[in-house]
């Protein structure tokens, strides 16, 4: 019998906003410039939740709020990197994405899409997808799943940092 995830994915069970928060903000630690971390998952999920939390454990100080409609937040730290905070889910698909200069954001910071399956074809193959799913009113699920050896390597981490393994 094989697994259900393979060796490139974790999957974490959240009972609360709070612990969304918390495992956003072990991954956030982790987040270095020109980092894509790509969230799939319906309304209600816990994305802008666990977007919180990657915003203040990469060191932001600023407050994290849907960008759904001015479609990106920019995020600052003391060092003056950036994390974009894209929100697709306004998007018509990928060639609106492509105008909102998607290249310099990959060259100028760290970039979290919520809706990422609307312009997939617009993000790098490489990235670090979660996809989250609503289970109760104090529950989700979170399923982390690395494309790539940079964000394998990442996985690898947070699962430490998560599991202390």
């Amino acid at each position: 019998m094989s697994p259900i995830l393979d060796r490139n994915s974790i999957e974490i069970i959240s009972r609360s906003p709070e612990q969304t928060r918390r495992v956003g903000m072990r991954l956030g630690a982790l987040m270095k410039p020109g980092d894509v971390i790509c969230l799939e998952g319906d309304l209600g999920s816990g994305k802008t939740t666990l977007v919180q939390g990657l915003a203040a454990g990469w060191g932001s100080l600023d407050a994290v709020s849907s960008p759904s409609f001015v479609i990106v937040n920019v995020y600052r730290r003391l060092d003056q990197l950036q994390l974009f905070h894209l929100d697709a889910y306004r998007l018509s698909g990928p060639a609106e994405a492509a105008d909102l200069d998607l290249d310099n954001i990959f060259g100028t910071g760290s970039l979290v899409v919520e809706w990422a399956d609307v312009i997939v074809d617009a993000l790098p193959e490489e990235c670090l997808w979660v996809n989250l799913r609503y289970v109760d009113d104090n529950q989700r699920d979170l399923v982390f799943s690395a494309r790539g050896d940079h964000y394998q390597k990442m996985l690898v981490d947070f699962r430490g940092q998560v599991y202390g393994a």
